[in-house]
């Protein structure tokens, strides 16, 4: 029921369910996406690789294509085991090239394949994936309580430094600006602005 009442998103017994500007409320994936995942501190493997493929997979595209896309992804990306993503051959890239379910870029798909292997490589070096990315902030998210979207820069130092990592490691589509949209989707920074009905849960 409550998240029915999210999706409705309307003034009822005076409620209103105030979300970030940049969520489309016409589109039901999206507010589930912004209501239920996006901020919220995130620390499952598999799920973190999944939000490196699809955050480089967004560059030059809105999100919400990706999220259409999303389910698509699951399947032809193995769930987002990095393992089995790894392992992918040549004739894997060919078959996604033809999967009209994904973003059909070879540059991106080789990228995920190759940010795999160096996905668990990192997990090798540090125990998990998890506990390297987290180690930036200490594993304590940051809630720098942004008003207005127009106050929320599309990178910083800290995104600066992490992109830098992961470069000299070996993974691709991990700019400073990507790196700062993953830093908030996985709830390492509390992106959502003060006038979210989200702000206060995810920064508790």
């Amino acid at each position: 029921m409550l998240k029915m009442f999210r999706l409705l998103n309307f003034k009822k017994k005076g409620i209103y369910m105030k979300r970030c500007g940049w969520v489309n409320l016409k589109n039901p994936l999206y507010i589930e996406y912004h209501d239920d995942q996006w901020g919220v501190p995130l620390h499952d493997e598999n799920k973190l690789f999944e939000m490196i493929v699809l955050e480089g997979a967004q560059a030059g595209l809105s999100w919400e294509t990706i999220l259409k896309k999303r389910e698509n992804y699951r399947k032809a990306f193995k769930d987002f085991d990095p393992k089995k993503v790894a392992a992918f051959t040549s004739s894997d890239v060919e078959k996604l090239l033809q999967n009209e379910g994904i973003i059909r870029n070879r540059l991106k798909i080789k990228s995920a394949i190759q940010n795999a292997k160096v996905f668990l490589e990192i997990q090798k070096e540090f125990g998990s994936f998890d506990k390297f990315i987290w180690s930036f902030i200490h594993g304590k998210p940051l809630n720098p309580k942004y008003k207005t979207l127009s106050e929320m820069p599309v990178k910083d130092e800290l995104s600066d430094h992490i992109s830098n990592e992961l470069k000299k490691r070996g993974m691709s589509f991990v700019g400073s600006t990507i790196i700062f949209a993953l830093i908030m989707a996985i709830g390492m920074i509390n992106g959502h602005t003060t006038d979210c009905f989200r702000h206060k849960e995810c920064g508790k």
